[in-house]
C-alpha cells in the first residue's frame, strides 16, 4: 500500500488539515463579527431585499433557512435563503453574508458565465463524485484498469466543479462589498470586519478545491501501481 500511504500522507492529510483550519476560521470570524452591530441598523433580510430591488430583480424571494451557516442562493427556486441569525441579524457578519447571497442572485440575473457553467455541470459532477471511488477501488482490487480510469475521469468532473466554484464565490463577495459600501449599509471602518467574514468563507471553497485535487492525485498515484 506504498502509493496509498504516500498519497494520504503528502496530499490528502495536508489538504484535510487545511480544510479543518478553514472551517474553524470561518466559524471564528462569523462568531466574532456577529457581535459587531452595523451603524446602519438594517437586517440581513433588509439588505438582501434592497440589493435585489436596486438591481431590478423582482422574481427572487428572500426566505429563512434552517440551521447555522445554512445561507445559500437556490437558482432553481430563485430564492435567497438566509439562516435565522443572518435574516434577522443587524451585525456586520449578517450583512456581509446576506449581500454575498444576493450577489449570487445578481450573477444569475446577468448571466455570469462561471455560475452558468457550475450549474450546468453540477448534476454530472455530483454523480461523478459519488461513483468515482466505488468504480476506482473495485477496479484497483480486481486489477481492472478500465474501471480505475473511469473512476478518475468521473472524479475529474468533481474537481472541475470545485475549480469553477472559486470565481463564482470570489465574485459574489466582491459584489457584496461594493454594494454594501456603495449603498451606505456599512461605513469605511466597517469594511474590514465584513471582508474578514467573506474572506474566511471564501477560504473554505479554496480548501474544498485543494481537497479535491489531493484526492485526484492520490487516485492517479494508485493507478500508476497497476501499470
Amino acid at each position: 500500500m506504498y502509493f496509498l500511504d504516500t498519497g494520504m500522507m503528502y496530499f490528502v492529510l495536508p489538504a484535510l488539515v487545511f480544510a479543518l483550519w478553514a472551517q474553524n476560521r470561518v466559524k471564528t470570524a462569523f462568531k466574532k463579527n456577529m457581535l459587531k452591530v452595523a451603524r446602519s441598523g438594517v437586517t440581513g433580510n433588509d439588505v438582501a431585499r434592497d440589493i435585489l430591488k436596486g438591481s431590478g430583480i423582482h422574481d427572487v424571494s428572500v426566505e429563512v433557512s434552517r440551521g447555522a451557516l445554512s445561507d445559500h442562493y437556490d437558482s432553481r427556486a430563485k430564492a435567497v435563503r438566509l439562516s435565522p441569525e443572518v435574516y434577522q441579524g443587524q451585525s456586520l457578519a449578517a450583512l456581509g453574508v446576506a449581500a454575498h447571497e444576493a450577489g449570487h442572485a445578481i450573477q444569475h440575473d446577468v448571466g455570469y458565465a462561471p455560475l452558468g457553467i457550475r450549474n450546468a455541470i453540477f448534476p454530472v459532477a455530483s454523480l461523478g463524485s459519488n461513483a468515482a471511488f466505488p468504480l476506482f477501488f473495485i477496479g484497483f482490487i480486481l486489477q481492472y484498469p478500465l474501471l480505475m480510469d473511469l473512476g478518475i475521469l468521473f472524479f475529474l468532473g468533481a474537481v472541475i466543479f470545485q475549480v469553477v466554484t472559486l470565481p463564482v464565490e470570489f465574485n459574489a463577495s466582491n459584489r457584496a462589498l461594493a454594494l454594501l459600501e456603495g449603498q451606505g449599509y456599512i461605513t469605511g471602518d466597517e469594511v474590514g470586519p465584513v471582508k474578514e467574514v467573506l474572506n474566511a468563507a471564501a477560504l473554505t471553497y479554496v480548501a474544498a478545491t485543494a481537497m479535491a485535487l489531493a484526492q485526484l492525485l492520490r487516485l492517479v498515484l494508485l493507478r500508476s501501481r497497476r501499470d
